[in-house]
């Protein structure tokens, strides 16, 4: 059974998120290139030494094909794409063995490299500090009123008087921001009490911006015009600038440098492989 139709539906998806059938002339043409170069990949590792004694997980093939159906809106779509590349259930699934089978194979691979050591991670700590720099962040909320004069209460001169009439209201009792953002704002915002969540300079507009960064925990901005309309802004935590700590970083660091690590190695193998097989099939 050929796996090319298989490899022509990976890479039309991957590519381009449709079809076989969905492709133009030039999009068809690259997607057959990257399948061709999927085959190939497939033939050559499949055939390695490293193969040997690989096994795949009881449910990963019902799982693979679970992900490619849920990539289509529904069983008729799904059975149709399968249909345009030449493939049914039992095909896909067969093919979808030795793909598997493939990346269980790299994985293999990249495991040999083992795990990087405690030296290897702070050395990369040290030498790329920069990275592990967080700015000052801020947690906020805030109270849109939008300006639109077809409307009449978002006139510039009504959707003023609405938002001072709440500024009003937080001014007596601010622990009311919250449900005045959920009855007045015009942000989508306004269904989770107005929270824009985590903010660092130069995400909002710039007169948001300014005042935002000049407020206290807990503190009210006044009245702030932007192009989208007025608003209130209330910061909720600040989260000062810092380097975070070796120590807080040094397992997840640790794990992603073997990851990073395993998958070159995997790729070096792999690019060997492939140079082997081409100058073996030359001479």
């Amino acid at each position: 059974m050929s796996i090319q139709p298989y490899y022509a539906l990976k890479a039309a998806l991957a590519l381009y998120g449709k079809d076989c059938g969905s492709l133009s002339d030039s999009e068809r043409a690259h997607a057959e290139r990257v399948a061709h170069q999927y085959a190939e990949i497939e033939k050559v590792v499949l055939r390695s030494c490293e193969a040997q004694g690989v096994c795949l997980a009881p449910d990963a093939i019902s799982n693979a094909i679970g992900e490619i159906r849920g990539q289509h809106p529904d069983e008729d779509s799904f059975h149709a794409s399968l249909s345009n590349a030449g493939l049914d259930e039992q095909t896909l699934a067969d093919a979808l063995q030795r793909d598997l089978m493939v990346d269980a194979v790299m994985a293999r691979v990249g495991a040999q490299s083992g795990e990087i050591g405690d030296t290897e991670t702070e050395i990369f700590y040290f030498t790329h500090l920069e990275r592990f720099h967080t700015p000052e962040h801020r947690v906020a909320r805030h109270i849109l009123i939008t300006i639109n004069e077809d409307f009449p209460d978002n006139t510039a001169a009504r959707a003023d008087h609405r938002i001072r009439e709440i500024a009003r209201r937080l001014g007596n009792k601010p622990a009311r921001f919250e449900e005045q953002a959920i009855k007045h704002s015009e942000c989508p915002t306004a269904l989770n009490g107005g929270l824009l969540g985590k903010v660092a300079r130069g995400q909002l507009y710039p007169v948001l911006d300014d005042a935002l960064f000049q407020l206290d925990a807990g503190a009210l901005s006044g009245v702030l015009h932007s192009e989208l309309g007025y608003h209130l802004l209330r910061c909720d935590e600040i989260h000062p600038e810092r380097t975070l700590a070796y120590e807080e970083v040094a397992d997840s660091l640790r794990h992603r440098l073997t990851e990073e690590r395993a998958q070159r190695d995997a790729k070096r193998w792999l690019a060997a492989l492939l140079r082997q097989t081409s100058t073996t099939a030359t001479n």
